[in-house]
């Protein structure tokens, strides 16, 4: 397993595992808004700010981040690959980016919500806690942070 940044060569295969995961993650409905998302991880892969993990050469595990706000704003594993701690590494390889004197922020779904079960359960074991309530494309959230 490799985790490493990903480039603007990595995009078609980062946006195959987007459509599998699309169905968990709320502002990725249409088509036209995958096209919007492949357009902002290109953005976040030129500012150093996209992680994959590669097995055999297979993008596996995405993750984008915003340095400017200390914040995870994107995370997702393939199905099959789901409990072998990949979500763990791109995060800790993550945390070697990031400003290690400011909290680090997520947002993910509200308690009860079973799509947000195992994020919420992944969060609270890396040492985040609840933090406000929002809403994002529409979806009410939770707010997570990483005091540092």
């Amino acid at each position: 397993m490799i985790i490493q940044l990903g480039t603007e060569q990595d995009i078609d295969h980062w946006m195959n595992l987007v459509e599998k995961v699309r169905d968990s993650f709320p502002g990725l409905e249409t088509e036209e808004a995958l096209n919007e998302h492949r357009n902002i991880v290109l953005d976040f892969m030129n500012r150093n700010s996209a992680i994959c993990a590669k097995e055999k050469g297979k993008i596996v595990g995405i993750l984008l981040f915003s340095n400017e706000n200390s914040e995870l704003c994107f995370l997702a594993v393939a199905a099959e690959y789901r409990r072998r701690h990949i979500a763990e590494k791109m995060l800790s390889y993550m945390f070697t980016k990031l400003d290690s004197s400011k909290d680090i922020f997520v947002t993910t779904y509200r308690d009860g919500v079973p799509e947000g079960i195992a994020a919420r359960a992944f969060y609270k074991r890396m040492g985040f806690v609840e933090g406000k309530l929002t809403e994002e494309f529409g979806s009410p959230v939770q707010e997570f942070v990483l005091k540092r």
